[in-house]
């Protein structure tokens, strides 16, 4: 049996004619075409009103809107994605709301919008975690820095290096380096020292310039000026950078927001586009760990001055001052310990620690070694 295809417009049609001839049981009709009364009633209206044009099948999208974002909305979220496009809806609906916007839609929407537009790929909504990280309570209770990398110039290769106050998040440096040297790292934190002053921690990770790499015996020089300065040190642990978390984090909105979109042709050039986007990131960028607000209203410069000259070491009473030796060691007691080959030509003090046959090395007040009075050795250095 041949299959009977029938459109939806010729069945309309064939039921239209039928009912218009007043048949006695219009209940009956729509039935038999398979259509509710008021389905047989609105064809038949519509048919009265405007003839065949009225039986053809109407779009379900509504005349109008009301909810909808007015299209100058839209093109201000779009402008803003443009000019920053690494920021997701949540920094776009803070930054506007801050300028005084009205009419914002919610940031649910303002995702949406970014997506009908092609605004967002499959890479942005993937890279999108959340997560809570520890920090501290007060500005410049702890200083986070590290090299983002390197990259080439035509000039030679360039190191970002980036110091980062861990309570505020706010940026103190991002500096364009020709290398990772102490000499080029020693200048860089003096600037941020007579700007913003001295935090009282500084962390690092375990490599050159600030540390002698994964289970190395010493400190570093660059380490121990800062210990003479009166800044507490710290190390990330080994293989785990997410130790300094923050820093991790500045490094890829860094790197996605400035270092993938620009091309830069000398270190001048690169420290200029690094001042501006450390700016716009300080006193601009909204941040989620602040609530939206900006690093820099969070901020504020330390009471510890910079000291130009390095004060002369001293001790209280009660302990047992050694000099270090040109090759890191010191006598004691008969026996040869090693502290560092960095702090020779300084004194260290030792006290007595809590524990049996355990000595403790201090350079000022920073615990740098134990002594294993039992097996002789200076049993560990101290990050």
């Amino acid at each position: 049996m041949p299959w009977n295809e029938e459109t939806t417009m010729s069945i309309k049609q064939k039921f239209i004619s039928i009912a218009l001839q007043e048949v006695d049981n219009f209940s009956e009709l729509c039935r038999e075409f398979q259509i509710s009364r008021p389905c047989g009633y609105k064809w038949l209206t519509r048919f009265k009103k405007t003839g065949l044009e009225g039986l053809k099948d109407r779009s379900r999208r509504p005349v109008s809107s009301p909810l909808k974002t007015p299209m100058i909305i839209e093109q201000m979220i779009l402008e803003v994605r443009e000019k920053h496009p690494a920021w997701g809806a949540r920094k776009i609906f803070a930054y506007l709301t801050r300028q005084g916007k009205a009419g914002l839609p919610d940031p649910a929407t303002i995702t949406r919008i970014l997506h009908r537009y092609g605004k967002i790929s499959k890479e942005d909504s993937l890279d999108r975690k959340a997560f809570k990280r520890f920090e501290h309570a007060l500005p410049n209770q702890l200083w986070q820095m590290d090299f983002k990398g390197h990259f080439a110039l035509g000039t030679g290769r360039c190191n970002p290096l980036t110091i980062l106050d861990d309570c505020s998040r706010f940026s103190l440096a991002v500096k364009a380096c020709k290398n990772q040297q102490e000499p080029t790292v020693k200048d860089v934190l003096t600037e941020v020292f007579r700007t913003y002053g001295m935090p009282e921690r500084m962390t690092m990770d375990n490599g050159a310039p600030w540390g002698h790499g994964y289970g190395a015996p010493g400190f570093s020089r660059l380490e121990v000026w800062l210990i003479r300065l009166g800044i507490l040190t710290s190390h990330s642990r080994p293989y785990h950078p997410q130790t300094q978390g923050k820093d991790e984090r500045f490094h890829r909105s860094l790197k996605a927001e400035l270092l993938k979109n620009k091309i830069f042709t000398s270190f001048e050039d690169a420290q200029q586009k690094f001042d501006a986007w450390r700016h716009m990131y300080n006193t601009e960028r909204p941040h989620e760990a602040l609530a939206m607000n900006t690093p820099a209203t969070k901020y504020q410069v330390s009471p510890r001055k910079y000291a130009e000259k390095l004060p002369e070491i001293e001790y209280g009473l009660g302990g047992r001052v050694r000099m270090v030796k040109n090759r890191g060691d010191i006598d004691y007691k008969g026996q040869r310990y090693f502290i560092s080959e960095s702090m020779a030509g300084l004194p260290v003090q030792i006290l007595d620690s809590q524990r049996d046959g355990i000595l403790e090395v201090y350079l000022c007040s920073k615990k740098v070694r134990e002594i294993d009075l039992i097996n002789k050795i200076s049993a560990r250095k101290i990050d």
